[in-house]
């Protein structure tokens, strides 16, 4: 039922990007927990410079799904790396022009460490694109947002109400950025999708 949720929101993200318009050429961008990659696949088939990042362990499907979906013409914008949330931070630029998110508050835990890899990605200029939903809970996805508006202007920018999917746009804050605390460790939906493991 996870994955179903994930694909969800991810869905209703590249539902905003269509019905929007956006346009991503020439456009450095990052996802974070990207699941089987379709928000990166569609951006990059928009013109996205795009690093689709997961943990270790679901890399392989999401390479399989970039190799289903984007032409070769396209592969040379399209990166695939390991990034666990604020522990590879490090390896990584802070000159995104676009982050994206869709469903990655479903634990407590992970919200300080979500919260520092998007400080670290960000910059006065970048964009942050965040799909949730209270599938996991009220209380998790409430603390989410609450802990992340401190640092980042927030708007609600869509509303799926059938699919309870939220589309939040985002802009780092930077009166309230200056003195950060330590936070270490405190047609794209016919695509062919590989929901494997490995």
């Amino acid at each position: 039922m996870m994955k179903d949720c994930k694909t969800t929101q991810a869905r209703g993200l590249c539902q905003y990007f269509e019905k929007e318009e956006l346009i991503f050429s020439n456009k450095k961008v990052i996802e974070l927990g990207a699941g089987t990659g379709i928000v990166s696949i569609l951006v990059a088939l928009l013109g996205g410079d795009v690093t689709i990042t997961d943990k270790p362990e679901l890399l392989n499907r999401i390479k399989r799904n970039v190799s289903f979906n984007i032409p070769s013409s396209f592969k040379p914008q399209v990166k695939v790396r390991a990034l666990r949330w604020g522990l590879d931070i490090n390896q990584f630029p802070s000159d995104y022009d676009y982050i994206l998110c869709s469903d990655i508050l479903y634990l407590h835990g992970s919200i300080p460490l979500i919260l520092e890899t998007l400080l670290h990605l960000s910059n006065r200029n970048t964009i942050v694109y965040f799909a949730s939903t209270m599938f996991y809970g009220q209380e998790v996805t409430r603390k989410g947002h609450v802990t992340l508006s401190q640092y980042f202007k927030t708007e609600l920018v869509c509303r799926y109400d059938a699919e309870d999917v939220n589309v939040y746009r985002m802009l780092l804050n930077t009166a309230n950025t200056a003195h950060l605390p330590n936070l270490y460790r405190r047609g794209w939906f016919h695509m062919r999708l590989d929901h494997s493991k490995d």
